[in-house]
């Protein structure tokens, strides 16, 4: 036995939630919140919010992708970081790469043929490419003939864009002059 304080009594909710999510390898599932601090899914959404309002003048932001949350650095501390590491500035992406990863952001699950159907040429090249960057990941299979691979973002991508979740993404809005009767030759 060790003299510390039982720190359930000694620290709040978002503390000890914020303790867990410092120390944790990986983004972790609320479950996986709630079982390690013996309380609710409810309760642990609450501390959530409350210790993401308390990081909205700090440098560090809670990062929520696929139902898991983890802690990151804010967006804004994104140049300064990488100086204080000696780190190179973001990798460039090409206009094929981030047209092909905003296609995959706001369709996924998506295929490599239906990104293709979209942008009207082979993304082979481009798919393997934003893979090994960690951009995007494979996030099952279609259920379609020859069962292809369905593609997804991962949270590299949201970190990579400064983005707390996929729902920070700007409206995806149709251009109606693009859309309208006159205007779709040979699309059909």
């Amino acid at each position: 036995m060790t003299d510390q304080p039982d720190s359930s009594t000694t620290l709040s909710l978002e503390a000890r939630i914020e303790a867990l999510l410092f120390v944790a390898s990986a983004p972790v599932t609320i479950q996986q919140l709630s079982e390690a601090l013996q309380c609710s899914n409810a309760e642990v959404e609450q501390g959530l919010s409350a210790l993401d309002a308390s990081y909205s003048s700090r440098g560090l932001a809670l990062q929520r992708h696929e139902g898991r949350v983890q802690i990151t650095t804010h967006p804004a501390a994104g140049t300064l970081v990488e100086r204080f590491l000696g780190l190179e500035a973001n990798q460039r992406l090409s206009r094929a790469a981030l047209e092909t990863l905003a296609i995959i952001a706001y369709r996924q699950p998506v295929t490599r043929p239906g990104v293709d159907a979209i942008r009207g040429v082979n993304s082979d090249g481009v798919i393997k490419s934003l893979l090994s960057k960690g951009l995007i990941q494979e996030a099952g299979r279609a259920e379609g003939p020859g069962r292809p691979i369905l593609y997804g973002t991962t949270s590299a991508f949201l970190q990579h864009f400064g983005l707390n979740s996929l729902d920070a993404l700007p409206a995806f809005e149709v251009d109606e002059m693009a859309n309208s009767e006159e205007n779709r030759l040979l699309k059909d």
